[in-house]
């Protein structure tokens, strides 16, 4: 599995040229670039462990991400094999977020910046499901 989240909280910990870029975004509930988050994904592809196969948990988030990550994979002969959206209703969520801020201590859990991720799952994310529905790859 192979979470951009992770890989991006990470790079903010360590405090890479990556993470220091990414955290204004993720503090505020933005999306990372997509010039950053292909290039996380595409060095991280390439890895060993990744050669028969993969599960991205955070990735695609947008439709010229997944148009990106198409050809990435064509360019290397491969291709996506299924797309899995998972439905939760918004109020769920932020109750669940609000609870993990509780726990683990995000910085990036509380309700405004949560209430900004929806907004931006409903307004960027969504139209993933009719781009990979098209194609016959959504589950």
């Amino acid at each position: 599995q192979i979470s951009t989240g992770d890989i991006l909280r990470e790079s903010v910990k360590n405090q890479t040229t990556m993470g220091i870029e990414a955290k204004r975004y993720m503090d505020a509930g933005d999306l990372v670039p997509d010039s950053v988050v292909i290039g996380i994904i595409k060095d991280r592809i390439r890895e060993a462990d990744c050669r028969n196969g993969f599960l991205l948990d955070g990735f695609p988030r947008t439709v010229e991400q997944a148009e990106a990550l198409d050809t990435l994979l064509k360019n290397e002969g491969r291709s996506i094999d299924k797309a899995i959206n998972l439905q939760v209703p918004d109020a769920e969520l932020l109750k669940r977020l609000l609870s993990r801020a509780e726990i683990e201590g995000r910085a990036d859990d509380n309700e405004v910046t949560i209430k900004n991720r929806l907004d931006n799952y409903n307004e960027k994310t969504l139209p993933l499901l009719d781009f990979y529905a098209t194609r016959k790859k959504l589950s």
